[in-house]
């Protein structure tokens, strides 16, 4: 009978079909569609590692049985995978079995979307991990991220999922929050520009794409997880909202997660202004909005707006959360007595359900005869060669180059002895972000393994220098107090022709770690120990060749000038090691670019470079310098490559139209160098204050040898808009500058164009992108 109904003909329009469904369900049965469950199943040999969601040990309720929980229906399965060490076959038994107890609980025989994390891919045991997102940003390169993304959604599909919770799309505003490691930097335009392909990448996979934390989450005070934020509507706007809008007009993602924090005093859990009346009326989004884990209940533990869970669940849903993440608490049966009382109004019921039922569909698990989970999900390999090459490349691609004076690198000859020192030197986890699987669920057992296979640092230098003799100390841990490993590691150093410095954090959750969620710093000095074992390897005289693997900037400026060479890695996941080796010996071209600031100081170093004029250095005014030691934007090459012209096809265009700028490269030595050239917009004059540059454009390129290179960019000039005095995005006529140069303080090629016309008002579907192509020219 229920294999035979309409709602399971696949011939049938999708909104047919929705509601055919939902005009069957009682109001009992829509609430159980918004609702989830955590199943946590027992493995064999299991330790428990603590909480992977905040207070989650608060939330978790054992007394209410399974069978009531999805007696009327269920919205989500939460991390049948991700929770536990299963094998693909197992976690696709459990999985069936979950699914299997759902349908035949329900009368329609209704099955749940499958979600899992999936930020630094599957996070799920013997997976994939691929670098940290803020990896991603420092490879400008949005053609990998996307073939990432498209073997991430591979690989979730295989075993049965339907929505991963990722990306995360905050814009980087204080270096010392935990969470920075998991963005895409601190320019909204850079973060679009990688946020849609990885967002293409799952959707065109067939999975759901969550856009995180909306909104404002990463401008909490103080860089503290969960802390209020208080941003003005121009700053929020501006910043922190483009990328967002971008993944939505241009990737395509059918999910959003609210942030934990309250803005201007609003948890944005119950901001119907954000969720509803932007998100939906304004922006036209059709999709789910899903919680962030347990936000629904913290309006009453946390943000004390309402007097118990179920007050919590009605101001959610009527703010517009469609479905309660990880489990349900307030969207409780309870819901059916505030609807029948008028304090819930039946159509915002509807509308939740609605949507929740059209995913259901649109992912097939409403067709007749439908496999609730893929044959053959227990034989997917999740952590293929293919996956492996993916991951190398772009972990390659991400080395950030800061500084090479004395032209150690690469290094074209084996040193006769080689000191390798510092906490990071031996430690595989000490690559990876807090959401891989190793450090996300693994970090307190030694029982299972990293269930990946993650070389070391220390591993690749020594094969690719096999003629070395290598001593290796660590010297201090990430974080601890204890000094006495210091002098073995300085006699290392003074008896090597050569020390590789390895520092930098250990990624974890709620205090397990240095970065990561919950993982706040209280300044950017660098964590414990190291800048006292830095400072005396230095003082040695050994050439040092500094490599910082971490989540967020520190204050490494100093100690990188006093080394021969110093290279920034953001946590670059399981090959990462190997993509460093290859770069300090030069099989590799370093060509990745900072995605945020090396700080100038510890504390007194602006954490964005985008600043007004009063808000860089201003003599007169105050004596602090918050110049930062590299710029957003910097990175070295081995090459030799000069920007030599640069030119706009017309200097007056349309206030509607599009700049057409020429820049033209030259590499001046003998192998191939590749470059990312960047494009800065400048606004001279604005009726509002604006930042002295922003990023519109870049193009990474390969310089032949001894060639010369032309990238021609299109830039539109929606990308000059920003929200004026009449709180609208507009865009003003008069001058504008575009500068194409290495780094946001870089002098560069500037060029100015007259914009004619009248001020222009500019729509939430815009052009985001500038565009460009490239060609060599000699």
């Amino acid at each position: 009978m229920l294999e035979s109904a309409p709602w399971r003909d696949p011939s049938r329009p999708i909104p047919e079909r929705v509601e055919l469904l939902l005009g069957r369900l009682t109001l009992a049965e829509k609430i159980g569609q918004l609702g989830s469950v955590w199943p946590q199943p027992p493995v064999e040999g299991w330790i428990e590692g603590g909480n992977v969601a905040p207070m989650q040990d608060q939330f978790s309720d054992a007394d209410l049985p399974h069978s009531d929980r999805i007696a009327h229906g269920l919205g989500h399965i939460t991390r049948a995978y991700g929770t536990r060490p299963v094998s693909p076959a197992l976690g696709a038994r459990l999985l069936e079995q979950l699914q299997r107890e759902v349908v035949s609980a329900n009368r329609f025989g209704i099955p749940a979307i499958a979600h899992e994390e999936c930020l630094t891919g599957f996070a799920a045991y013997g997976a994939t991990v691929y670098p940290a997102p803020l990896a991603w940003a420092a490879a400008f390169d949005p053609d990998t991220v996307l073939e990432m993304a498209s073997a991430i959604a591979e690989d979730l599909r295989g075993v049965g999922v339907h929505h991963g919770l990722a990306p995360v799309l905050d814009v980087v505003r204080d270096y010392r929050w935990g969470r920075v490691e998991e963005t895409l930097g601190e320019d909204p335009y850079l973060v679009s520009s990688l946020a849609v392909p990885y967002v293409k990448g799952l959707e065109q996979g067939g999975i759901i794409a969550t856009l995180k934390h909306f909104a404002g989450y990463s401008a909490s005070r103080g860089g503290r997880n969960h802390a209020p934020v208080s941003v003005g509507g121009r700053e929020l706007a501006d910043v922190f909202l483009p990328p967002f809008e971008a993944a939505l007009v241009e990737g395509g993602a059918r999910s959003v997660m609210n942030s934990y924090t309250d803005v201007d005093g609003v948890p944005v859990a119950a901001s119907s202004e954000l969720l509803t009346d932007l998100l939906r009326d304004t922006w036209g989004f059709e999709g789910t909005v899903v919680s962030d884990y347990w936000a629904v209940p913290f309006l009453r533990s946390m943000h004390a707006t309402v007097a118990d869970d179920a007050a919590a669940g009605v101001a959610a849903l009527r703010a517009g959360i469609d479905v309660e993440l990880p489990y349900t608490v307030a969207y409780s049966q309870e819901l059916t007595e505030a609807v029948e009382t008028g304090q819930l109004p039946i159509p915002v019921v509807d509308n939740a359900v609605r949507r929740v039922l059209t995913q259901k569909i649109e992912a097939g698990l409403l067709d007749r005869g439908v496999d609730l989970v893929p044959a053959g999900a227990g034989d997917v390999e999740l952590d293929s060669a293919r996956n492996r090459a993916i991951a190398r490349r772009l972990a390659e691609r991400s080395v950030v180059l800061l500084q090479n004076d004395q032209s150690v690198l690469p290094l074209t000859q084996s040193p006769a002895k080689v000191a390798v020192i510092g906490p990071s030197w031996d430690d595989p986890r000490n690559l990876l972000g807090c959401y891989a699987f190793p450090n996300h669920v693994l970090s307190k057992t030694a029982s299972f393994g990293l269930g990946v296979e993650i070389p070391t640092i220390g591993q690749a230098l020594m094969d690719r220098l096999p003629s070395t003799e290598f001593e290796c100390h660590a010297g201090v841990s990430i974080a601890g107090s204890d000094a006495s490993g210091i002098p073995d590691a300085v006699e290392a150093a003074r008896n090597a022709d050569l020390v590789f410095l390895v520092l930098g954090d250990r990624a974890g959750l709620f205090g397990a770690g240095t970065s990561g969620e919950g993982c706040d710093a209280p300044d950017l000095s660098l964590p414990g120990r190291q800048a006292q074992l830095a400072e005396a390897v230095l003082a040695t005289g050994t050439p040092v060749i500094l490599i910082m693997v971490s989540g967020r900037p520190y204050a490494i400026g100093e100690l990188s000038r006093r080394s021969a060479a110093a290279l920034q890695v953001f946590f670059p996941g399981e090959e990462g090691a190997e993509a460093i080796a290859d770069v300090i010996t030069g099989i590799t071209e370093p060509s990745g670019r900072l995605p945020v600031q090396i700080p100038g100081g510890d504390g007194a170093s602006r954490s964005t470079y985008l600043q007004p004029r009063l808000g860089g250095r201003s003599e007169g005014a105050t004596v602090l310098d918050n110049s930062p030691a590299y710029p957003f934007g910097h990175g070295l090459g081995y090459g030799t490559v000069s920007y030599e012209s640069a030119s706009l096809a017309a200097d007056e265009i349309p206030i509607d139209g599009t700049l057409s700028m020429s820049v033209v490269l030259r590499n001046h030595g003998t192998r191939p160098t590749t470059e990312v050239v960047q494009l800065y917009a400048t606004d001279p004059i604005a009726q509002v204050v604006r930042p002295l540059r922003w990023l519109v454009g870049f193009q990474r390129v390969v310089v032949p040898a001894e060639s010369s290179v032309e990238i021609a960019f299109e830039v539109p000039t929606d990308l000059f808009s920003f929200t004026g005095l009449k709180r609208e995005r507009i865009v003003e006529p008069g001058v504008v500058t575009l500068t194409a140069a290495r780094s946001a303080a870089d002098t560069g090629l500037p060029v100015s164009a007259q914009l004619l016309g009248a001020e222009r008002a500019v729509p939430h579907r815009r052009r985001f992108f500038s565009t460009s192509r490239t060609r060599v020219i000699g």
